[in-house]
């Protein structure tokens, strides 16, 4: 019997990036600080929550026949899906597999070698990644922590021109959760516009706000949105997520390029997101009253942290940490999960060293703040 193949590092592009294959799997930490998903909805509470009559649905499970779902998504998730937008129709919507999915069907399915694509960082790393893996001319903005890590119209026009089939962004952004509202998006909207480019907004962090926040299908006629269940809707385990395409002609190439990807997800988890997006509204301050306690912890926690800071404000469940210790990210955050058990997502994920991702969504308080309490700690270590 062979030995299995050791992790290997892997340099990509130009010498840019560095990743790793080597993992830590949630369920192996003791503080799970990195994670990014709002505490994980049970089936009961969502009945709860919903007032879904539970015989009528225990009988839906066992008398449905586990053929294949709809293709291109069931039709009351789709309607529920579009009702979160004020410019979308049910039309306009395709289910993927999850946000991953729905991601890389759009890069995969609009571009082609060649394309040049206009790529914010720091960012989900698909958005850049697969058009790279594509042969797509990727342009890099960089957004700047001193500018709250929003896009700069002036920057992002040098970058956008004639040759741009996409700009790809995540609004709130990850890592760092800062949120770019319909005023601030306007001038990118205007860039895309007038040099024919489609915008690929990633907005599966959308909802954390008391108003309304526009998605992108609401303010640019070339704009797709893609979202899951994962995040704010904590429903990771479904593995739904969707993508909003206004325009006709990509409607057809994703509906095309869909076929390939999904067939089509679960009959049982569209269901159950179906439900859950119906009562959008109840999701969404289920989610704020997680999230915002747990927020205001980390925020005095920092406060007491003289070496971090943190820049702009987030409007997710996770925030960009910066620090001055003289430690790279990946062999602090290593040496802090082996040493403690605290697990933390490394900036080397978000081409941002010195610095790490921290989340705060997940459900237990005193996980929380015992998990800061043993970061600090470690932190103190690093002093000198």
């Amino acid at each position: 019997m062979t030995a299995p193949p050791k992790p290997r590092k892997r340099e990509r592009g130009r010498g840019r990036y560095l990743f790793t294959r080597r993992i830590y799997r949630d369920a192996d930490c003791k503080y799970n600080l990195g994670a990014s998903c709002v505490k994980a909805i049970s089936l009961d509470e969502l009945l709860e929550l919903s007032g879904e009559d539970r015989e009528e649905l225990n009988r839906h499970f066992f008398e449905t026949h586990l053929h294949y779902g709809a293709f291109f998504g069931l039709p009351r998730l789709k309607e529920a899906i579009a009702a979160t937008c004020r410019e979308a129709s049910a039309a306009m919507v395709l289910t993927m597999h999850g946000g991953t999915g729905a991601n890389s069907t759009v890069i995969t399915g609009m571009l082609e070698t060649g394309d040049n694509v206009v790529a914010v960082t720091p960012n989900y790393q698909q958005h850049y990644a697969i058009p790279e893996a594509l042969g797509s001319e990727v342009r890099l903005l960089h957004l700047k922590k001193e500018e709250g890590y929003k896009i700069n119209p002036g920057r992002l026009t040098k970058l956008v021109d004639k040759k741009t089939k996409l700009i790809t962004l995540t609004n709130p952004n990850n890592p760092t959760g800062a949120y770019m509202d319909a005023d601030e998006l306007a001038p990118v909207v205007e860039i895309a516009r007038q040099n024919g480019a489609y915008i690929l907004c990633d907005e599966i962090y959308r909802g954390l706000a008391d108003e309304y926040m526009p998605s992108i299908v609401d303010l640019y006629e070339k704009g797709i949105a893609t979202g899951s269940m994962s995040k704010v809707y904590s429903m990771a385990g479904t593995r739904v997520g969707w993508a909003i395409v206004r325009e006709p002609e990509a409607y057809d190439i994703l509906e095309n390029r869909r076929s390939y990807d999904t067939i089509c997800n679960g009959v049982f988890d569209e269901l159950i997101a179906a439900i859950a997006l119906e009562n959008n509204e109840k999701m969404l301050a289920r989610a704020r009253g997680i999230v915002r306690p747990h927020k205001k912890i980390v925020d005095e926690w920092l406060a007491e942290q003289p070496r971090l800071s943190v820049y702009g404000e987030s409007l997710t469940t996770t925030m960009l940490v910066h620090y001055d210790y003289d430690i790279a990210a990946l062999p602090l955050c290593d040496g802090l999960y082996k040493e403690t058990g605290v697990l933390l997502c490394h900036g080397g994920c978000f081409e941002e060293e010195k610095s790490f991702r921290l989340g705060y969504g997940f459900g237990d308080r005193q996980l929380l703040t015992e998990g800061l309490k043993a970061l600090g700690g470690y932190l103190a270590k690093q002093e000198g």
